[in-house]
């Protein structure tokens, strides 16, 4: 549960509007996952590879900051380093084509991300 101290703080808004941000970044790596599939959409996968990471660090700075200074609980932090941690995991399975390994794993981090979405935006 987010302290009221969490609540009236902007690192809930920002912790908010970040995990939105990474989860329509990490879904939008799962369709594009499909058009390579079908042969297209490698540049398209490759740039939001670089998203899902560069929003994964923001997520994780925002969960630090709901946590420590605004009181908050912690465990959204130790989600956000996962998530962080997992987009790595991810950009390097799909780089050496490692697939039965990578859509699995990318289906972790889609649900990992939701959670958290959920979690930040539940009353």
């Amino acid at each position: 549960m987010v302290t009221e101290v969490a609540k009236g703080s902007g690192y809930a808004t920002a912790f908010k509007a970040v995990t939105a941000l990474n989860t329509l970044a990490v879904l939008a790596q799962a369709v594009t996952a499909g058009q390579l599939m079908s042969g297209g959409g490698t540049d398209l996968h490759g740039l939001g590879a670089g998203a899902v990471h560069a929003l994964g660090l923001l997520q994780l700075i925002a969960a630090i900051l709901l946590w420590r200074p605004a009181r908050g609980p912690g465990w959204p932090a130790l989600a956000s380093l996962a998530v962080l941690l997992l987009g790595f995991v991810q950009s390097a399975l799909g780089g050496s084509g490692a697939v039965a390994a990578h859509v699995p794993l990318g289906m972790t981090l889609f649900g990992l991300s939701v959670w958290l979405l959920v979690w930040s935006w539940r009353r």
